[in-house]
């Protein structure tokens, strides 16, 4: 069910769907998606989720259907998170497994880290301590160049392996990444491409489940290492081979290991 609330007078779109049996008090699953996507990207995902779930999605500011806010307005990782703080508040929900693509899950990193009793789990797909050693600094001048569509279409196989490259699925995540506002995305990303917290994981105290993209071509495979070493209750999975989108194209086989991990840690 789509839904709304406002924060500091910002209107935020979120969804919530429960098929639980209503004799029971399900536990919480919260999503959060990348960088330029939205909440509808893990519309898949909630069949299988949401029968044993209360599941979760919310549109970060300035993406999807939630208000962009205006250029004076605050934009870091801490206002992030405290934006999921007031919608878990919102919902009267003191815990959840938190889910984050990418960006989603800088986010959630930090959230498990600053706010440990607010997180059951946490779940990370494609997302790595942080996107400053990475190229998404040379992605600003491509989209004022060629537009952000075009831009998203040039760098497909960062995201995409190439038997999918042109099919209705990649055309679809093109259209759809591409109606953002380039202004507040251009903002985001120059935000996130100073951000990094390598030497703050080991303070990611919950079970933790990270999903490396093998082939991911945003950042290098070797920014996990840090997560490999040092996260106390963490369990890495490697899709060789795989991009940096596989929450998009592969997302029966995340939905799988996410299950089977919330399975071992409910």
């Amino acid at each position: 069910m789509n839904r709304s609330f406002q924060r500091n007078g910002l209107n935020f779109n979120y969804f919530v769907d429960d098929f639980t049996d209503p004799w029971v008090k399900p536990s919480t699953i919260f999503m959060l998606h990348g960088a330029m996507a939205n909440a509808q990207r893990f519309r898949s995902w909630v069949p299988p989720l949401c029968r044993d779930y209360r599941v979760v999605r919310m549109d970060m500011r300035g993406h999807g259907k939630s208000e962009v806010p205006s250029a004076d307005q605050p934009l870091s990782l801490s206002v992030l998170v405290d934006d999921v703080l007031a919608l878990m508040d919102h919902l009267e929900t003191e815990s959840v497994h938190f889910v984050g693509n990418s960006a989603g899950g800088y986010v959630g990193q930090h959230l498990a880290i600053q706010h440990p009793n607010r997180i059951k789990t946490l779940a990370l797909f494609g997302s790595a301590p942080g996107l400053k050693n990475s190229q998404a600094l040379t992605w600003l001048p491509m989209v004022a160049k060629v537009g952000l569509r075009q831009f998203l279409a040039n760098t497909i196989d960062d995201r995409f392996p190439p038997h999918l490259h042109g099919t209705p699925q990649a055309e679809e995540f093109l259209d759809a990444l591409s109606q953002n506002d380039i202004p507040f995305i251009g903002r985001f990303i120059e935000h996130m491409a100073t951000q990094e917290w390598a030497d703050q994981v080991h303070k990611i105290q919950c079970p933790t489940l990270v999903v490396v993209p093998g082939a991911g071509r945003i950042g290098s495979a070797d920014i996990y290492q840090p997560m490999r070493a040092n996260l106390p209750r963490g369990e890495v999975l490697t899709y060789d081979g795989e991009r940096h989108s596989i929450c998009e194209y592969l997302a029966d086989r995340c939905v799988a290991d996410l299950r089977s991990f919330l399975l071992r840690h409910s």
